[in-house]
């Protein structure tokens, strides 16, 4: 009798093949395609010691060498290249077969296939995988979408070759239809602000520190140690300690300053636009790597528009400790706002996503990867309904001994004429929370003043509107 694979790969570049090898390295015989079919047999001939692998040169061969119900998994560019790939399989598939997109697709897109291949009779699995290329091939944050049934077939493979933490897979079902694709499009909007913090970081530690790249290098990896411990901290300290060959420079100082992006930090702020979710970290950190790609505008720019004359060591001896709350505080406040926002998608969509279970998954495996997970998590276990973390006890501490600190910093920057937009949205995020009362009242009032929106009052129920054309006299609406 003829070997049927377990699960099939389809998409061979470096994520697909990391992927297929994970598998095969857990014991189970994978099939594997690409459109090319040069890449299958380089796969095969150079890993295929690894474990079993069933290569295929047609779509056809390769749907008749796996086991029902079929596991497809596709890992090719997002978007028209993906549609295209769904329909060459799905007419080869049947019903109760899976088609299990891993790459980064936009939620909408993923609802929509997900719809379309239930009726007929397929599952359809969007899967957000973080860690990138060596995560998926050593073990990946893995957060599957798609229907209860199909994970009860697909979950337990996808927990095999998953990063584990005290044993534990950083697998879980996120939720029906595009939640999986949503997580992961949140976990890298999230990891957007993270960066951009970090990159504030170093700048003030640098500038208004007067610290060197490799003194800096050694300040994050003190911190790594710390309560700040974590993926991103950790390579930052690798990074700022390279020194280029070539020139004997700072690695970090040969580098074009510019930022590039793929486009998941946009669709995170562009949906929390329309959830009415303030994800303003993440949202200042898409906007700062736009800022740093206006090559012309900087250009026009520089040199032209007057600043602050700045000075080395200006921060004074604390700056260190300083940037260390700040940075910190400012993390808190980008991940309070990514889990709100993904709380607002859950009840807008109907998906009932866990977010302890979330933090739970990026704990390995995944770039934002940090000890403070367990912190979040242990917050929604406590209340699952905690409306920001903020308000959670560990983090309310935290933000309210470091606001101090934090203050400063902001402070400095703008004295110093250093940006920090991140540090700056994160701190009025925070004081827009806890203050009394907004401004809001007064735009409300112009609002109303230009274009009869109405109000409310705080002192009775109902709408009203002021006639401010007339007498001024109020009226119900």
């Amino acid at each position: 009798m003829t070997q049927k694979a377990q699960i099939g790969v389809t998409g061979l570049a470096v994520m697909g093949r990391n992927l297929a090898r994970n598998f095969a390295r857990h014991g189970h015989t994978v099939a594997v395609h690409n459109r090319s079919y040069g890449r299958t047999k380089e796969l095969v001939e150079e890993f295929g010691h690894e474990g079993t692998f069933i290569p295929s040169e047609s779509a056809e061969d390769f749907v008749a060498s796996l086991e029902r119900p079929r596991r497809v998994v596709i890992m090719v560019k997002a978007g028209k290249a993906t549609d295209a790939v769904i329909d060459e399989f799905a007419p080869l598939l049947e019903p109760g077969d899976m088609l299990i997109d891993a790459g980064n697709a936009h939620f909408a897109d993923t609802r929509r296939r997900e719809a379309a291949l239930k009726e007929r009779g397929l599952h359809f699995v969007g899967t957000g995988v973080s860690g990138g290329e060596e995560g998926a091939l050593h073990g990946p944050s893995i957060m599957p979408g798609g229907s209860p049934e199909s994970y009860e077939s697909l979950g337990p493979l996808l927990e095999d070759i998953s990063a584990k933490v005290d044993g534990e897979p950083c697998c879980v079902h996120v939720g029906p239809d595009g939640a999986g694709h949503f997580v992961k499009m949140v976990h890298n909007g999230i990891e957007y602000a993270d960066m951009q913090l970090i990159a504030e970081a170093y700048d003030l530690l640098r500038q208004a520190g007067g610290h060197s790249p490799a003194e800096i290098a050694e300040i994050f990896k003190g911190w790594n140690e710390g309560r700040l411990g974590s993926y991103l901290i950790e390579i930052t300290a690798e990074v700022l300690k390279q020194v280029d060959a070539e020139s004997g420079k700072p690695f970090v100082d040969i580098v074009v300053d510019r930022a590039e992006q793929k486009g998941t930090g946009r669709w995170t702020v562009q949906s929390a636009l329309d959830l009415g979710v303030p994800v303003s970290g993440i949202a200042e950190a898409v906007f700062a790597r736009a800022l740093s790609g206006g090559a012309d505008v900087r250009a026009a720019a520089a040199g032209k528009l007057p600043g602050p004359s700045a000075t080395a060591g200006a921060g004074g001896a604390d700056l260190q400790a300083d940037v260390e709350q700040a940075l910190f505080a400012s993390k808190i406040v980008a991940y309070a706002q990514g889990f709100q926002q993904i709380q607002a998608a859950s009840a807008e969509y109907g998906w009932q996503i866990d977010p302890g279970a979330m933090a739970k998954i990026w704990r390995a495996g995944c770039i934002i990867r940090a000890k403070f997970l367990d912190y979040i998590k242990q917050a929604y276990d406590k209340d699952a309904n905690l409306q920001t973390l903020l308000v959670d006890d560990y983090f309310l501490e935290a933000v309210s001994g470091a606001q101090d600190a934090w203050r400063r910093v902001v402070a400095l920057a703008a004295a110093q004429g250093i940006p920090a937009p991140g540090f700056a949205s994160a701190l009025a995020y925070y004081d827009g929370l806890r203050a009394e009362r907004l401004p809001a009242a007064l735009i409300q009032g112009q609002r109303d003043f230009f274009g009869a929106h109405t109000y409310q009052r705080v002192d009775k129920d109902g709408s009203f509107h002021t006639m401010w054309g007339a007498e001024r006299n109020e009226v119900s609406a």
